[in-house]
């Protein structure tokens, strides 16, 4: 494949960095001081002033909704044009959302464009791609080992010209949002049925809908990830119209397959944003910093580090680039392999550098200060979302082996 950068996303790039210096560096402490003072006020989930501002910006500047690949909606780039866009975004964790490229909603986004009707695209997705409400994935369960999607046991039960809808899920990023009115639930329809592949169903639940309850944030590490966050979720007798299914009963696996590929090499992307982030501070830090008569940048142990630092970006960075040319030209299911493989390397990737980046800081590195500490809590919280690493080697070896067999 050609790395090379085409000039419509050469041109792209160079707006985003605009942006990116203009408007979202010069505004994390504000955007962080607006959450502590929500906080300390008793309710952390207020949206942010900063990042409605920011949106308003950069929807005006056409850097919206890119990350939509073949639409209309969206801004029709391929997942390897959007690539080196995700990876600028990355950079700062909460500036994803200012471009309405946001997890869960690009997942969501992407699984109603091609899945829903045309009744609840008009309803739901617009409204998210305008950016004027936020949506939740509701998969996992606390009960199972959700990392075997055939193990979900919520419900989804026909009754008439409803669906009935009863489980509990935990891990639903964006649910303590107030302005998430929408899920996409996963559950079974039909349980008993030989091929576990066909037993699963998604369906759109309104967040409004009688029996829904909010039971609590899941913090990550201490940190609340506020005003996003994730939450535990009861659903109980929860009855939505029979038409919000998604494909129709047994397509729920298929579903899965195709939103979590996307949504895995979009988290990679931005990991990518945030090592070489991780690795500027280490360097300007150690650069700055003198310890046993010289500066600590010209310790062998941290060339050694800065060195290794730079391969683990780069290796991730390009097995990204084949993942997505593989997707864009042969399809997320013969690319499960590559996929599998970059949801492993860069998340590893990213903790091992951020945590170099940690101790170049000495103490400061654990504070909230250089934000280091909540990186590294991100980027160690997505070796387990969509799929555990164990899961993915397991994959990636059963790909490998089938080659001789």
């Amino acid at each position: 494949m050609d790395f090379q950068y085409s000039p419509k996303v050469k041109e792209l790039q160079k707006r985003l960095i605009a942006f990116m210096d203009e408007h979202v560096y010069p505004n994390e402490d504000r955007y962080y001081a607006e959450v502590e003072s929500n906080r300390k006020k008793g309710n952390p989930w207020v949206p942010t002033v900063v990042i409605e501002e920011l949106k308003d910006k950069a929807r005006a500047q056409g850097l919206w909704n890119l990350f939509l690949p073949e639409s209309h909606r969206g801004a029709g780039l391929t997942n390897l044009e959007y690539a080196p866009l995700c990876e600028i975004m990355g950079r700062a964790l909460w500036s994803a959302e200012v471009f309405n490229c946001a997890a869960p909603d690009t997942g969501n986004m992407e699984t109603l464009e091609r899945y829903a009707s045309e009744e609840l695209k008009e309803q739901w997705l617009q409204p998210l791609l305008e950016g004027r409400i936020r949506s939740c994935f509701a998969m996992t369960e606390p009960a199972v080992a959700s990392s075997d999607a055939t193990n979900i046991e919520s419900s989804i039960v026909r009754d008439g010209d409803d669906y009935v809808i009863n489980g509990r899920k935990w891990w639903s990023s964006g649910a303590n949002d107030p302005r998430c009115k929408v899920f996409i639930f996963m559950g079974k329809t039909d349980p008993s049925n030989p091929n576990r592949h066909l037993q699963q169903s998604m369906i759109v639940v309104p967040r409004d809908t009688p029996g829904v309850n909010v039971l609590r944030n899941l913090p990550v590490f201490g940190y609340d990830d506020a005003p996003h966050g994730h939450a535990e979720i009861v659903f109980e007798n929860v009855r939505v119209p029979a038409s919000n299914i998604l494909l129709g009963e047994g397509r729920g696996f298929e579903i899965a397959q195709g939103r979590l590929g996307p949504g895995r090499i979009h988290h990679c992307m931005r990991l990518i944003g945030l090592a070489e982030r991780a690795l500027e501070d280490m360097c300007k830090r150690t650069l700055k910093r003198v310890a046993f008569g010289k500066p600590v940048a010209e310790q062998t142990v941290t060339l050694e580090r800065i060195a290794n630092a730079r391969i683990m970006i780069d290796q991730s960075r390009f097995l990204v680039l084949n993942a997505a040319h593989m997707m864009d030209t042969v399809g997320n299911k013969v690319a499960a392999k590559e996929i599998a493989m970059i949801k492993v390397a860069a998340p590893n990737m990213a903790c091992q550098v951020i945590d170099w980046a940690i101790q170049a800081h000495g103490g400061g590195g654990v504070t909230s200060d250089f934000k280091l500490a909540y990186s590294y809590a991100q980027a160690r919280t997505l070796r387990l979302a969509d799929g555990p690493d164990e899961v993915h080697r397991n994959q990636i070896g059963k790909l490998e082996l089938k080659r001789y067999q």
